[in-house]
Protein backbone atom coordinates (compact mmCIF):
# COMPACT_ATOMS: atom_id res chain seq x y z
CA UNK A 1 0.00 0.00 0.00
CA UNK A 2 1.07 3.19 -1.16
CA UNK A 3 0.96 6.27 1.89
CA UNK A 4 -1.28 8.97 0.58
CA UNK A 5 1.83 11.48 1.21
CA UNK A 6 5.48 10.75 2.06
CA UNK A 7 8.07 12.62 2.45
CA UNK A 8 10.46 10.53 -0.11
CA UNK A 9 12.13 12.20 -3.02
CA UNK A 10 10.48 11.29 -6.21
CA UNK A 11 7.18 9.42 -4.35
CA UNK A 12 3.90 10.08 -5.30
CA UNK A 13 1.28 12.10 -3.22
CA UNK A 14 -2.10 11.80 -2.55
CA UNK A 15 -3.76 15.00 -4.36
CA UNK A 16 -5.18 17.86 -2.69
CA UNK A 17 -8.61 17.60 -1.76
CA UNK A 18 -10.57 19.62 -4.18
CA UNK A 19 -12.08 22.81 -2.61
CA UNK A 20 -15.41 22.67 -2.01
CA UNK A 21 -15.33 18.36 -2.13
CA UNK A 22 -18.23 17.31 -0.08
CA UNK A 23 -18.31 14.55 2.51
CA UNK A 24 -17.23 11.47 1.79
CA UNK A 25 -16.16 12.44 -1.81
CA UNK A 26 -13.65 10.51 -4.62
CA UNK A 27 -10.89 12.04 -2.64
CA UNK A 28 -11.40 11.07 0.66
CA UNK A 29 -12.69 7.30 -0.22
CA UNK A 30 -9.64 7.09 -2.50
CA UNK A 31 -7.45 7.76 0.46
CA UNK A 32 -9.78 5.13 2.91
CA UNK A 33 -8.87 2.50 -0.04
CA UNK A 34 -5.51 3.19 0.20
CA UNK A 35 -4.89 2.62 3.65
CA UNK A 36 -6.97 -0.65 3.41
CA UNK A 37 -4.24 -2.16 1.67
CA UNK A 38 -1.29 -3.59 3.11
CA UNK A 39 2.34 -2.78 2.53
CA UNK A 40 5.57 -5.40 3.34
CA UNK A 41 6.22 -2.83 6.57
CA UNK A 42 2.51 -2.73 7.55
CA UNK A 43 1.96 -6.71 8.14
CA UNK A 44 0.59 -6.53 11.54
CA UNK A 45 -1.92 -4.05 11.10
CA UNK A 46 -3.33 -6.16 7.72
CA UNK A 47 -3.16 -9.08 10.07
CA UNK A 48 -5.83 -7.32 12.84
CA UNK A 49 -7.89 -6.06 9.85
CA UNK A 50 -8.03 -9.58 8.50
CA UNK A 51 -8.53 -11.17 11.70
CA UNK A 52 -11.38 -8.27 12.45
CA UNK A 53 -12.84 -9.30 8.72
CA UNK A 54 -13.17 -12.89 9.79
CA UNK A 55 -14.63 -12.51 13.05
CA UNK A 56 -17.07 -10.35 12.16
CA UNK A 57 -18.28 -12.81 9.40
CA UNK A 58 -17.98 -15.78 11.51
CA UNK A 59 -19.81 -14.00 14.39
CA UNK A 60 -23.02 -12.97 12.19
CA UNK A 61 -22.61 -16.62 10.63
CA UNK A 62 -23.03 -17.85 13.65
CA UNK A 63 -25.32 -15.67 14.87
CA UNK A 64 -27.85 -16.52 11.69
CA UNK A 65 -27.24 -19.97 11.69
CA UNK A 66 -27.97 -20.49 15.53
CA UNK A 67 -30.90 -19.03 15.64
CA UNK A 68 -32.21 -20.37 12.54
CA UNK A 69 -31.68 -23.52 14.18
CA UNK A 70 -33.22 -22.81 17.36
CA UNK A 71 -36.10 -21.10 15.08
CA UNK A 72 -36.68 -24.64 13.29
CA UNK A 73 -35.99 -27.09 16.17
CA UNK A 74 -39.01 -24.89 17.91
CA UNK A 75 -41.41 -24.71 14.95
CA UNK A 76 -40.97 -28.25 14.13
CA UNK A 77 -41.68 -29.61 17.58
CA UNK A 78 -44.80 -27.27 17.71
CA UNK A 79 -46.05 -28.71 14.23
CA UNK A 80 -45.23 -32.16 15.75
CA UNK A 81 -46.66 -32.04 19.44
CA UNK A 82 -50.04 -29.85 17.76
CA UNK A 83 -50.08 -32.81 14.84
CA UNK A 84 -50.93 -35.23 17.49
CA UNK A 85 -52.13 -33.85 20.75
CA UNK A 86 -55.07 -31.57 20.76
CA UNK A 87 -54.84 -27.27 20.45
CA UNK A 88 -57.87 -27.75 23.04
CA UNK A 89 -58.75 -30.44 25.49
CA UNK A 90 -62.20 -30.65 26.44
CA UNK A 91 -62.60 -33.22 29.17
CA UNK A 92 -65.99 -33.73 31.60
CA UNK A 93 -66.31 -32.37 35.45
CA UNK A 94 -69.64 -33.79 37.11
CA UNK A 95 -70.50 -36.96 34.88
CA UNK A 96 -68.57 -39.47 32.42
CA UNK A 97 -68.25 -38.25 28.87
CA UNK A 98 -70.89 -41.29 27.42
CA UNK A 99 -72.67 -38.61 24.92
CA UNK A 100 -69.04 -38.04 23.25
CA UNK A 101 -70.52 -38.16 20.10
CA UNK A 102 -73.63 -35.77 20.43
CA UNK A 103 -70.64 -33.47 22.17
CA UNK A 104 -68.00 -33.83 19.46
CA UNK A 105 -70.42 -32.95 16.71
CA UNK A 106 -71.54 -29.40 18.59
CA UNK A 107 -67.80 -28.61 19.24
CA UNK A 108 -66.78 -29.64 15.74
CA UNK A 109 -69.40 -26.75 14.60
CA UNK A 110 -68.01 -23.77 16.11
CA UNK A 111 -66.17 -21.85 14.03
CA UNK A 112 -62.20 -22.63 13.56
CA UNK A 113 -62.43 -26.09 15.10
CA UNK A 114 -61.21 -28.38 12.25
CA UNK A 115 -61.23 -31.72 14.41
CA UNK A 116 -63.24 -32.60 17.52
CA UNK A 117 -61.75 -35.98 18.12
CA UNK A 118 -63.08 -37.89 21.09
CA UNK A 119 -60.39 -40.41 22.69
CA UNK A 120 -59.52 -43.11 25.49
CA UNK A 121 -55.96 -43.04 26.29
CA UNK A 122 -54.33 -45.39 28.68
CA UNK A 123 -50.69 -46.59 29.83
CA UNK A 124 -49.64 -50.13 29.44
CA UNK A 125 -46.20 -52.15 28.84
CA UNK A 126 -45.53 -53.63 25.29
CA UNK A 127 -43.55 -56.40 24.21
CA UNK A 128 -42.75 -58.12 20.94
CA UNK A 129 -41.27 -61.50 19.99
CA UNK A 130 -38.50 -61.31 21.25
CA UNK A 131 -39.58 -60.83 24.68
CA UNK A 132 -38.41 -57.52 25.24
CA UNK A 133 -40.90 -54.61 26.99
CA UNK A 134 -41.63 -51.36 26.93
CA UNK A 135 -43.76 -48.24 28.10
CA UNK A 136 -46.53 -47.37 25.70
CA UNK A 137 -49.70 -44.74 25.34
CA UNK A 138 -52.35 -46.57 24.01
CA UNK A 139 -54.75 -43.74 22.35
CA UNK A 140 -58.42 -45.20 21.46
CA UNK A 141 -59.76 -43.04 18.62
CA UNK A 142 -62.07 -43.39 15.82
CA UNK A 143 -60.91 -44.80 12.25
CA UNK A 144 -62.41 -41.72 10.47
CA UNK A 145 -61.11 -39.25 13.06
CA UNK A 146 -57.62 -41.03 12.97
CA UNK A 147 -57.48 -40.37 8.65
CA UNK A 148 -57.96 -36.93 9.22
CA UNK A 149 -54.70 -36.38 11.51
CA UNK A 150 -53.02 -35.64 9.04
CA UNK A 151 -49.67 -35.83 10.58
CA UNK A 152 -50.49 -39.81 11.22
CA UNK A 153 -52.17 -41.01 8.40
CA UNK A 154 -49.83 -39.20 5.99
CA UNK A 155 -47.05 -40.85 7.33
CA UNK A 156 -48.29 -44.08 6.89
CA UNK A 157 -44.36 -46.45 6.67
CA UNK A 158 -46.15 -49.66 6.00
CA UNK A 159 -49.05 -51.02 5.98
CA UNK A 160 -52.36 -49.01 5.57
CA UNK A 161 -55.38 -47.68 8.12
CA UNK A 162 -57.87 -50.31 6.04
CA UNK A 163 -56.97 -52.99 9.03
CA UNK A 164 -57.35 -49.96 11.67
CA UNK A 165 -61.08 -48.86 10.24
CA UNK A 166 -62.34 -52.45 10.22
CA UNK A 167 -61.18 -52.85 14.06
CA UNK A 168 -58.45 -55.66 12.91
CA UNK A 169 -55.38 -54.45 14.68
CA UNK A 170 -53.50 -51.56 15.90
CA UNK A 171 -51.39 -48.77 14.52
CA UNK A 172 -47.65 -48.20 16.31
CA UNK A 173 -44.77 -45.77 15.59
CA UNK A 174 -41.49 -47.40 13.60
CA UNK A 175 -39.33 -46.45 16.20
CA UNK A 176 -41.31 -49.09 18.46
CA UNK A 177 -41.36 -51.15 15.86
CA UNK A 178 -37.70 -51.28 15.49
CA UNK A 179 -37.24 -51.33 19.10
CA UNK A 180 -39.93 -54.18 19.42
CA UNK A 181 -37.71 -56.05 16.68
CA UNK A 182 -41.81 -56.02 14.83
CA UNK A 183 -43.16 -55.34 11.30
CA UNK A 184 -46.48 -54.80 10.02
CA UNK A 185 -48.39 -58.28 9.98
CA UNK A 186 -46.78 -59.51 13.21
CA UNK A 187 -49.04 -59.36 16.74
CA UNK A 188 -47.80 -57.07 19.53
CA UNK A 189 -48.96 -58.16 23.14
CA UNK A 190 -50.08 -55.43 25.39
CA UNK A 191 -50.25 -55.49 29.08
CA UNK A 192 -52.67 -53.10 31.35
CA UNK A 193 -52.66 -52.79 34.81
CA UNK A 194 -56.14 -52.74 35.54
CA UNK A 195 -57.67 -55.43 34.24
CA UNK A 196 -60.18 -57.94 35.33
CA UNK A 197 -61.60 -58.09 38.62
CA UNK A 198 -61.37 -61.62 40.43
CA UNK A 199 -62.24 -62.92 43.76
CA UNK A 200 -58.66 -62.55 44.09
CA UNK A 201 -58.60 -58.79 43.37
CA UNK A 202 -57.68 -56.79 40.16
CA UNK A 203 -55.40 -58.86 37.47
CA UNK A 204 -53.25 -57.12 34.88
CA UNK A 205 -54.87 -57.33 31.60
CA UNK A 206 -52.94 -58.97 28.63
CA UNK A 207 -53.88 -58.93 24.85
CA UNK A 208 -52.63 -59.58 21.84
CA UNK A 209 -52.86 -57.51 18.66
CA UNK A 210 -51.87 -57.35 15.06
CA UNK A 211 -49.92 -54.94 13.81
CA UNK A 212 -51.65 -53.04 10.33
CA UNK A 213 -49.96 -50.20 9.96
CA UNK A 214 -46.15 -48.15 11.04
CA UNK A 215 -46.25 -44.49 10.77
CA UNK A 216 -43.36 -42.00 11.38
CA UNK A 217 -44.69 -38.65 12.85
CA UNK A 218 -40.50 -37.53 12.82
CA UNK A 219 -40.49 -37.15 16.70
CA UNK A 220 -38.44 -39.96 18.10
CA UNK A 221 -40.40 -39.65 21.33
CA UNK A 222 -43.86 -40.03 19.80
CA UNK A 223 -42.66 -42.72 17.31
CA UNK A 224 -41.13 -44.81 20.15
CA UNK A 225 -44.01 -44.50 22.32
CA UNK A 226 -47.72 -43.79 20.98
CA UNK A 227 -49.99 -46.87 19.72
CA UNK A 228 -53.23 -46.30 18.10
CA UNK A 229 -56.30 -48.38 18.78
CA UNK A 230 -59.83 -48.32 16.86
CA UNK A 231 -62.01 -46.48 19.59
CA UNK A 232 -64.25 -49.95 20.67
CA UNK A 233 -61.67 -51.67 21.04
CA UNK A 234 -59.83 -49.15 23.72
CA UNK A 235 -62.72 -48.74 25.43
CA UNK A 236 -63.02 -52.43 25.88
CA UNK A 237 -58.82 -52.82 26.91
CA UNK A 238 -59.50 -50.44 29.61
CA UNK A 239 -62.82 -50.92 31.02
CA UNK A 240 -64.66 -47.74 29.81
CA UNK A 241 -67.23 -49.33 27.42
CA UNK A 242 -69.41 -46.53 26.36
CA UNK A 243 -67.39 -43.22 27.62
CA UNK A 244 -64.22 -41.58 26.40
CA UNK A 245 -61.78 -39.55 28.66
CA UNK A 246 -61.47 -36.62 26.45
CA UNK A 247 -62.15 -34.87 23.25
CA UNK A 248 -59.32 -33.44 21.74
CA UNK A 249 -59.41 -30.34 19.50
CA UNK A 250 -57.46 -29.49 16.75
CA UNK A 251 -58.41 -25.68 15.87
CA UNK A 252 -57.19 -23.65 12.50
CA UNK A 253 -55.57 -20.81 14.92
CA UNK A 254 -53.66 -22.42 17.45
CA UNK A 255 -52.73 -19.05 18.99
CA UNK A 256 -56.06 -18.27 19.34
CA UNK A 257 -57.30 -21.24 21.48
CA UNK A 258 -58.32 -18.65 24.41
CA UNK A 259 -60.66 -16.81 22.34
CA UNK A 260 -62.52 -19.99 21.39
CA UNK A 261 -62.89 -20.84 24.98
CA UNK A 262 -66.26 -19.24 25.59
CA UNK A 263 -67.82 -20.45 22.33
CA UNK A 264 -67.06 -24.55 22.90
CA UNK A 265 -68.46 -24.55 26.33
CA UNK A 266 -71.44 -22.89 25.18
CA UNK A 267 -71.33 -25.88 22.49
CA UNK A 268 -70.66 -28.28 25.18
CA UNK A 269 -73.62 -28.03 26.77
CA UNK A 270 -72.64 -29.14 29.83
CA UNK A 271 -69.80 -28.33 32.62
CA UNK A 272 -66.28 -28.97 31.28
CA UNK A 273 -62.72 -28.28 31.84
CA UNK A 274 -60.89 -26.60 29.14
CA UNK A 275 -56.83 -26.49 28.92
CA UNK A 276 -54.65 -25.66 26.03
CA UNK A 277 -51.63 -26.28 24.57
CA UNK A 278 -49.75 -23.67 26.20
CA UNK A 279 -50.78 -24.90 29.40
CA UNK A 280 -49.71 -28.47 29.01
CA UNK A 281 -46.48 -27.56 27.36
CA UNK A 282 -45.73 -24.32 29.28
CA UNK A 283 -42.58 -25.60 31.15
CA UNK A 284 -41.05 -26.78 27.73
CA UNK A 285 -41.80 -24.02 25.04
CA UNK A 286 -40.49 -21.40 28.08
CA UNK A 287 -37.29 -23.35 28.16
CA UNK A 288 -36.75 -23.12 24.62
CA UNK A 289 -37.52 -19.42 25.00
CA UNK A 290 -34.77 -18.79 27.40
CA UNK A 291 -31.99 -21.04 25.95
CA UNK A 292 -32.48 -19.10 22.48
CA UNK A 293 -32.71 -15.59 24.38
CA UNK A 294 -29.05 -16.37 26.36
CA UNK A 295 -27.64 -18.15 22.92
CA UNK A 296 -28.21 -14.84 21.36
CA UNK A 297 -26.34 -12.73 23.65
CA UNK A 298 -23.39 -14.86 24.02
CA UNK A 299 -23.30 -14.92 20.48
CA UNK A 300 -23.13 -11.46 20.11
CA UNK A 301 -20.11 -11.62 22.39
CA UNK A 302 -18.55 -12.83 19.21
CA UNK A 303 -19.13 -9.93 17.13
CA UNK A 304 -18.48 -7.22 19.84
CA UNK A 305 -15.01 -8.89 19.91
CA UNK A 306 -14.37 -8.58 16.34
CA UNK A 307 -15.50 -4.95 16.65
CA UNK A 308 -12.89 -4.37 19.53
CA UNK A 309 -10.52 -5.86 16.97
CA UNK A 310 -11.09 -3.05 14.47
CA UNK A 311 -10.64 -0.39 16.84
CA UNK A 312 -7.06 -1.94 17.95
CA UNK A 313 -6.50 -1.74 14.05
CA UNK A 314 -7.47 1.49 13.43
CA UNK A 315 -5.63 2.78 16.39
CA UNK A 316 -2.73 1.53 15.11
CA UNK A 317 -3.11 2.77 11.87
CA UNK A 318 -3.43 5.72 12.98
CA UNK A 319 -0.43 6.30 14.79
CA UNK A 320 1.27 4.83 11.80
CA UNK A 321 0.04 7.38 9.32
CA UNK A 322 0.53 10.15 11.85
CA UNK A 323 2.74 12.16 9.16
CA UNK A 324 0.64 11.29 6.21
CA UNK A 325 -2.17 12.87 8.57
CA UNK A 326 -0.26 16.11 9.08
CA UNK A 327 0.51 16.62 5.85
CA UNK A 328 -2.94 16.07 4.09
CA UNK A 329 -3.95 18.56 6.89
CA UNK A 330 -1.31 20.95 5.38
CA UNK A 331 -2.52 20.47 1.87
CA UNK A 332 -6.10 21.29 3.06
CA UNK A 333 -8.02 18.50 4.14
CA UNK A 334 -10.04 19.11 7.39
CA UNK A 335 -10.19 17.73 10.19
CA UNK A 336 -14.08 16.24 9.29
CA UNK A 337 -12.03 14.83 6.23
CA UNK A 338 -9.87 13.00 8.27
CA UNK A 339 -12.26 11.31 10.39
CA UNK A 340 -14.78 10.20 7.61
CA UNK A 341 -11.46 8.76 5.97
CA UNK A 342 -10.58 6.57 9.15
CA UNK A 343 -14.54 6.13 9.24
CA UNK A 344 -14.71 4.33 5.93
CA UNK A 345 -11.22 2.64 6.44
CA UNK A 346 -12.84 0.67 9.59
CA UNK A 347 -16.14 0.50 8.63
CA UNK A 348 -15.73 -1.44 5.15
CA UNK A 349 -14.10 -4.28 7.51
CA UNK A 350 -17.32 -4.25 9.15
CA UNK A 351 -19.43 -4.29 6.09
CA UNK A 352 -17.83 -6.66 4.16
CA UNK A 353 -17.16 -9.01 7.23
CA UNK A 354 -20.90 -8.56 7.80
CA UNK A 355 -22.36 -8.94 4.04
CA UNK A 356 -19.45 -12.26 3.90
CA UNK A 357 -21.50 -13.51 6.93
CA UNK A 358 -24.87 -13.54 5.96
CA UNK A 359 -24.22 -15.12 2.37
CA UNK A 360 -22.00 -17.64 5.05
CA UNK A 361 -24.76 -18.10 6.84
CA UNK A 362 -27.87 -18.61 4.27
CA UNK A 363 -25.56 -21.32 2.93
CA UNK A 364 -25.26 -23.25 6.19
CA UNK A 365 -28.78 -22.83 7.15
CA UNK A 366 -29.93 -24.31 3.09
CA UNK A 367 -27.54 -27.00 3.23
CA UNK A 368 -27.82 -27.32 7.57
CA UNK A 369 -28.55 -31.21 7.35
CA UNK A 370 -26.38 -32.00 4.61
CA UNK A 371 -23.69 -30.57 6.60
CA UNK A 372 -24.51 -33.06 9.77
CA UNK A 373 -24.62 -36.06 7.95
CA UNK A 374 -21.26 -34.91 6.55
CA UNK A 375 -19.83 -34.35 10.03
CA UNK A 376 -21.54 -37.70 11.31
CA UNK A 377 -19.83 -40.11 8.82
CA UNK A 378 -16.53 -38.12 9.29
CA UNK A 379 -16.80 -38.32 13.25
CA UNK A 380 -18.40 -42.08 12.99
CA UNK A 381 -20.69 -40.56 15.61
CA UNK A 382 -24.59 -39.39 15.64
CA UNK A 383 -24.33 -35.79 15.22
CA UNK A 384 -27.78 -34.41 16.90
CA UNK A 385 -29.09 -37.52 17.86
CA UNK A 386 -33.34 -38.01 17.49
CA UNK A 387 -33.26 -39.81 20.85
CA UNK A 388 -31.92 -36.58 22.86
CA UNK A 389 -33.54 -34.23 20.31
CA UNK A 390 -36.67 -35.58 19.96
CA UNK A 391 -36.21 -35.13 15.88
CA UNK A 392 -34.80 -37.28 13.27
CA UNK A 393 -33.72 -34.21 11.41
CA UNK A 394 -31.83 -30.77 12.12
CA UNK A 395 -33.87 -28.10 11.26
CA UNK A 396 -33.08 -24.86 10.60
CA UNK A 397 -35.94 -21.94 9.68
CA UNK A 398 -34.44 -18.29 9.09
CA UNK A 399 -36.91 -15.26 9.97
CA UNK A 400 -36.46 -11.99 8.15
CA UNK A 401 -36.98 -9.88 10.79
CA UNK A 402 -34.56 -11.51 13.26
CA UNK A 403 -31.62 -11.66 10.39
CA UNK A 404 -32.01 -7.83 9.63
CA UNK A 405 -31.72 -7.25 13.16
CA UNK A 406 -28.29 -9.35 13.14
CA UNK A 407 -27.08 -7.48 10.05
CA UNK A 408 -28.18 -4.25 11.85
CA UNK A 409 -26.63 -5.15 15.68
CA UNK A 410 -23.52 -6.33 13.55
CA UNK A 411 -23.24 -3.00 11.32
CA UNK A 412 -24.43 -0.80 14.38
CA UNK A 413 -21.15 -2.30 16.61
CA UNK A 414 -18.53 -2.25 13.85
CA UNK A 415 -19.25 1.90 12.90
CA UNK A 416 -19.45 2.21 16.90
CA UNK A 417 -16.21 0.55 17.09
CA UNK A 418 -14.68 3.24 14.01
CA UNK A 419 -15.62 6.30 16.07
CA UNK A 420 -12.92 6.69 18.78
CA UNK A 421 -9.68 6.30 16.48
CA UNK A 422 -11.29 8.04 13.75
CA UNK A 423 -11.61 10.77 16.37
CA UNK A 424 -8.06 10.59 17.33
CA UNK A 425 -6.98 10.87 13.81
CA UNK A 426 -9.16 13.93 13.45
CA UNK A 427 -8.12 15.34 16.72
CA UNK A 428 -4.08 14.83 15.61
CA UNK A 429 -1.82 18.16 15.74
CA UNK A 430 0.12 18.60 12.45
CA UNK A 431 2.84 20.30 13.89
CA UNK A 432 3.40 18.06 16.68
CA UNK A 433 3.11 14.71 14.24
CA UNK A 434 5.19 16.36 11.82
CA UNK A 435 7.67 17.93 14.63
CA UNK A 436 8.26 14.04 16.47
CA UNK A 437 7.69 12.04 13.23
Amino acid sequence: MSDAATSQPGAATAPAAPKGAGPFSHFERLIAWRYLRSRRKETVISVIASISFVGIMLGVATLIVVMAVMNGFRAELLTRILGVNGHLIVQPVDMPLNDYDAVAKRIEGVAGVQLALPMVQGQVLVSGRTGAGTGAIVRGVRADDLTRLDLVSKNIRDGSLVGFAAGEGVAIGTRMAQNLGLATGETVTLVAPEGDITPFGTTPRVKTYPIVATFEIGMSEYDSSIIYMPLEEAQLFFNAEGLVQSIELFVDDPDAVETMRPAVEEAAQRPVLLSDWRQRNSTFFSALEVERNVMFMILTMIVLVAALNIISGLVMLVKDKGHDIAILRTMGATSGAIMRIFLMTGAAIGVTGTIAGVVLGVVICWNVESIREFFSWLSGTTIFDPELYFLSQLPAKMEAGETIYVIVMALALSFLATLFPAWRASRLDPVDALRYD
